[in-house]
């Protein structure tokens, strides 16, 4: 047995190797964690071509069944021993989150983190449902038709896939899909280069607690097999930029995840007790190394943005790279240096061509924002004071903790922000809190002190799965 693991694609769970192999490596080293095998446009359209074999295969269980399939596979996750590819490796849970760690730079307490997030969502799939469907019987699912509330209702299928192109930046992404499973929808995955390891050690947890390997497709591609997954598939699931956001704006069967632009604001009947949400909003910016469309990249106040810029810059200027297994880890390496090299560069040019924005952290940092360290490559914590919201640093968000603290008037705030994935918001003025209920741009608003980073699962803060892999229809029988 060679000693690096060999990822197949998974074609309905079947493993399948290609001749076409990439190395997923140490982002430090350098060193081959596995080999992944690469599969082109042409297997997926072959393969997506009879997806209904797949959708076939769970339909034979109830949502019931799925649901306790489901709970089955949280508990071995987290907790299990898993086949590793097909050349008889296997992945403990510590070997997957070094393993995780090595390749996406996410130090292991952050890992760990995430898995307790998929552990959650699995082994709560029942609640999940029932919020996401607003209390629906899930025998309807099976049936076809039932009642709700004394209604007859129908919901049918929307399709009979799920695509999903997945990212690296963090594993709890994967959380979004798993509700397709116990819906009887099959999943086909592209997963993100650097992180190959989440979905396929899920879709090993599925299959052994039960679920049809069929309902599984693991597909590693490029950039066509990547849109030819998006284009068969019925519905789908994309990680993505701003650019990927445009690209599928207006497409109903494309729901983007991209960039959150969530923010915190304060408001004027809050603002002179600042200090006792500074917690809040720390770790809204900063927790998950800030890799999150959740974390806070803006701040807004009514007054003192000066005096709280400053605040937060003395607790997150200091913020260093630590070892990957130290516990109090708080910053992730980039897999990806470029990527680092970009946002650094960004920040900087705009710092020094657009007047009125101050990079409060420099002073409590002592050193360079892009480090290296033990081999990897860093980037500190970074506050920028932006004296308008015009400022090009005013509404931007990063691949780690960042964020724009800005003075906008109460008055004005809902106009200028834009959209925002979480809104937390600090206030209990009746009226403002009425303006921000009635907010069409907020996805999740948060009203009080509760960090951007905090969610329910059985409250979608961006899209839900249940209404976009079912329509409901109209039905009567004779």
């Amino acid at each position: 047995m060679s000693s690096i693991p060999h990822l197949p694609a998974l074609r309905k769970g079947r493993p399948y190797e290609s001749l076409d192999k990439v190395p997923v490596k140490d982002h430090k080293t350098g060193e081959v964690c596995a080999e992944v095998s690469q599969v082109n446009a042409g297997i997926v359209r072959k393969d997506l071509g009879k997806i209904g074999e797949a959708r076939k295969a769970l339909k034979k269980f109830t949502v019931a069944q799925l649901v306790e399939i489901t709970a089955k596979a949280g508990d071995l996750f987290l907790n299990g021993t898993l086949p590793l590819g097909d050349k008889g490796h296997t992945q403990s849970p510590q070997e997957y989150i070094a393993t995780l760690s090595r390749t996406s730079g996410l130090p292991h307490v952050m890992v760990k983190r995430n898995m307790a997030k998929l552990h959650y969502a699995l082994t709560h799939m029942d609640m999940i449902l029932n919020g996401l469907s607003r209390g629906l019987d899930m025998s309807v699912i099976d049936k076809g038709f039932g009642t709700q509330a004394g209604c007859p209702v129908a919901y049918f299928p929307t399709t009979n896939s799920l695509g999903l192109v997945m990212p690296s930046n963090s594993p709890a992404v994967n959380s979004l899909w798993l509700p397709a499973i116990a819906l009887k929808i099959p999943v086909v995955i592209k997963p993100g280069r650097e992180e190959p390891w989440t979905p396929f050690r899920l879709i090993q947890a599925f299959i052994a607690a039960g679920a049809p390997p069929e309902a599984f497709g693991f597909y590693p591609t490029d950039h066509e097999g990547s849109g030819e997954v998006v284009k068969l598939s019925g519905r789908n699931l994309v990680f993505g930029d701003v650019a990927m956001a445009k690209m599928y704006e207006g497409n109903p069967s494309v729901q983007v995840h991209g960039p959150g632009w969530s923010k915190i604001i304060i408001g004027e009947d809050k603002i002179e007790n600042w200090k006792d949400y500074l917690d809040v909003i720390v770790s809204s910016i900063s927790d998950n190394g800030g890799r999150s469309c959740i974390n806070a990249s803006a701040v807004i106040v009514p007054k003192y943005a000066a005096e709280i810029a400053d605040a937060i810059a003395q607790r997150l200027g200091p913020v260093e790279p630590l070892p990957a297994d130290d516990e109090n880890a708080r910053l992730s390496g980039f897999a990806n240096t470029k990527m680092a090299d970009y946002i650094d560069g960004v920040i900087d040019s705009d710092l020094a061509d657009k007047p009125g924005a101050e990079d409060v952290t420099a002073k409590y940092r002592n050193g360079p924002r892009k480090v290296e360290f033990q081999g990897g490559t860093f980037l500190r914590p970074t506050i920028i004071h932006c004296n308008s919201w015009d400022h090009p640093l005013a509404n931007r968000e990063f691949l780690c903790p960042y964020a724009s603290v800005v003075e906008v008037k109460q008055s004005e705030v809902l106009s200028k922000i834009g959209y925002s994935l979480i809104v937390t918001a600090i206030t209990e003025d009746p009226a403002f809190t009425e303006e921000l209920l009635e907010c069409p741009t907020i996805d999740r608003l948060n009203l009080g002190p509760l960090s951007t980073m905090s969610i329910s699962w059985d409250q979608p803060h961006e899209g839900n799965m249940f209404e976009f892999l079912y329509k409901r229809r109209s039905i009567d029988r004779a």
